[in-house]
């Protein structure tokens, strides 16, 4: 059975010595948040995620939901229990406002909790996931009257939270759904319609389900402009929030899908649902997005998160599991074989998953505390940058993660051989688990074709111009520095191809826009290795400075960001010039089979 420690460690070195989240005292809800108390609540939080949550995650996989006949679900043995500790320690209102009874603490210490949760049960994590991502956009778009009967209790996670968007014929397409609302002589709406894809849908954990509904209100104009989001809650509360009749939203059925098999995912029938207008009519897409670009970087996360789990487990065996000896010779005479982890292969692997689950963590990070400048920043102008960094990095957090959290899935599972195969093991639930974080929220193809087609050229090129010019400053303050000389000579390779990446893109688009198309993968992954390597430059900086007075585990775990920062360095990041090469090829390549002959 695998096993999951929650990287404490690793996120105080993140938190304390690389960003400094002490430098933002000024900005609401880091005041008081000093190191002891950052360390003290990630404490706690992995003894919930290490001791009762990990233990669940193969039960979830096994049992999976039980959907009754009269439509109510039943979720897998000691999801309940648990989902009462999680709601009991106050684990959901982390971020949210104090007035709605969250503690109000900076969204980059709740996305450190993301991973810890989505690490030791993704399936579990969805259930309140998509509570916050729902509450996110409720705050934001809807009414004072909303909000205050609905926002106190999801976050205190007392009701729980959706979002519905997908329906059996269009998916990224919104445009093209058909659910409808009718206008009601109470300034209600009548939901009609059938969403497939429903996270979390029906479940026993939480007393009321809110769900969020994209629909076409009678009369709206016709794509994406006509639609408008609404409020559907499973059972419709009286104005004191007790609990009333139940509403005309089920599940109808349980897709039958890959993994994440804990989490209920529902086909949802809507049959004239009362439900209420959040935001303007028609500008439903805009709402939704509030919630949709915090998914993005939440899905990030669990590819970060399964990843580490992943590793974890791989690393304790390749270390115990003995088969054929070192190439330089025995390490282990006294044993028949040595441990698998001498070869290079192996290490291959297991380096290649460590370097791009750290330096992908650390990213996060970094963009987590963006998430509150942009929110809280009391300066217009550390806003403004702020959520420019957001806009331009989002679609590279969700996808590049993604992809590498999902092969570092898969290498888990090559390292155990024919036993990653074997159910028991884990290895091949987290491979299952992991592949869905590339396809919803937006497939990592869509997250491509928003970098290039909508990032790059945003404000004239701002976004992308700022970030160069904090690597190239990093680059030019240690460009002596020889403890970094790796790192600076692979970073400003990786940099310049990116810079000659967009300049060719904003050239040759023009002339040919099936371009856009076919380099937009390659471009993202080339963004995504060279903000992984400036990562990898500023934990390898600080690391280098703290490790001469460091002992013992402190020592040990500089001295491995040191090695796995140089693998980075020399291993991954010129893999740039080779998406270089690929995207300077154009499209005529990817475009000249005929349709037909696919």
């Amino acid at each position: 059975m695998p096993t999951y420690k929650a990287p404490v460690q690793d996120y105080l070195f993140l938190l304390n010595d690389v960003f400094h989240i002490e430098r933002y005292a000024d900005v609401p809800g880091y005041a008081d948040l000093s190191a002891d108390i950052v360390e003290a609540t990630l404490t706690e939080a992995a003894k919930l995620c290490n001791n009762v949550l990990a233990p669940l995650n193969r039960i979830g996989d096994s049992e999976g939901c039980t959907r009754h006949e009269d439509g109510s679900v039943t979720t897998a043995s000691g999801f309940k229990e648990a989902f009462d500790q999680f709601r009991d320690g106050g684990w959901n209102g982390l971020k949210f406002p104090e007035e709605y009874g969250g503690q109000g603490l900076p969204s980059v210490l709740a996305g450190v909790l993301v991973e810890f949760l989505a690490g030791s049960n993704l399936s579990f994590w969805m259930y309140s996931g998509l509570t916050q991502g729902a509450l996110t956009a409720l705050l934001h778009h809807g009414s004072d009257e909303l909000k205050r009967l609905y926002a106190p209790k999801m976050v205190a996670c007392e009701w729980t939270g959706t979002m519905n968007l997908t329906e059996p014929h269009c998916g990224t397409d919104l445009g093209l759904l058909r659910t409808r609302a009718a206008r009601q002589a109470d300034g209600s709406y009548a939901i009609t319609g059938t969403k497939i894809f429903i996270s979390a849908g029906e479940h026993d954990l939480a007393e009321n389900i809110v769900h969020l509904v994209l629909a076409r209100i009678e009369g709206a104009p016709s794509g994406t402009h006509g639609i408008s989001l609404f409020l559907v809650p499973k059972f419709i509360p009286a104005a004191d929030g007790s609990l009333g009749s139940r509403n005309a939203a089920s599940c109808g059925s349980i897709e039958h899908k890959m993994g994440i098999h804990g989490n209920c995912t529902c086909v949802m029938n809507f049959d004239g649902a009362t439900g209420w207008l959040v935001g303007e009519e028609n500008r439903g897409l805009n709402a939704m997005f509030t919630m949709m670009n915090e998914e993005r970087l939440g899905c990030g996360t669990h590819g970060i998160a399964i990843a580490e789990a992943a590793y974890q487990n791989a690393a304790v065996y390749a270390r115990e599991r003995l088969q054929g000896r070192a190439l330089s010779g025995k390490k282990l005479a006294d044993k028949p074989a040595d441990p698998i982890v001498v070869h290079g292969d192996v290490r291959r692997m297991l380096m290649t998953m460590r370097a791009t689950t750290e330096g992908a963590r650390a990213l996060a990070a970094w963009t987590g505390i963006q998430v509150d400048l942009a929110n809280r920043a009391a300066d217009p102008a550390v806003r403004e940058a702020a959520e420019e960094h957001l806009a331009l990095l989002t679609p590279v957090i969700k996808a590049y993660s993604t992809d590498t959290g999902f092969a570092s899935a898969v290498m888990a599972q090559q390292i155990y051989g024919g036993h990653g195969y074997i159910v028991d093991n884990g290895m091949e639930q987290f491979v299952r688990d992991a592949r869905i974080n590339q396809i919803y929220e937006g497939a990592n193809g869509v997250q491509a074709m928003d970098l290039v087609g909508r990032k790059l050229g945003m404000n004239g090129g701002k976004p992308i111009k700022a970030f160069a010019s904090e690597v190239e400053a990093w680059l030019k303050r240690h460009a002596d520095t020889q403890a970094l000389a790796v790192h600076v000579k692979a970073l400003e390779a990786g940099l310049g191809d990116l810079t000659q990446a967009a300049l060719w893109i904003a050239k040759h688009a023009s002339e040919d826009p099936e371009i856009l198309g076919a380099g937009a993968y390659d471009f993202l992954n080339l963004f995504g290795l060279v903000a992984l390597g400036y990562m990898w430059g500023r934990m390898c900086e600080v690391a280098g400075e703290k490790l001469a007075g460091a002992t013992g585990q402190a020592s040990a775990h500089l001295n491995a960001k040191l090695a796995v920062g140089r693998f980075f360095a020399e291993r991954m990041l010129p893999e740039t010039a080779m998406l270089l090469a690929r995207i300077k090829t154009g499209a005529g390549a990817t475009m000249a089979l005929a349709d037909e002959a696919f």
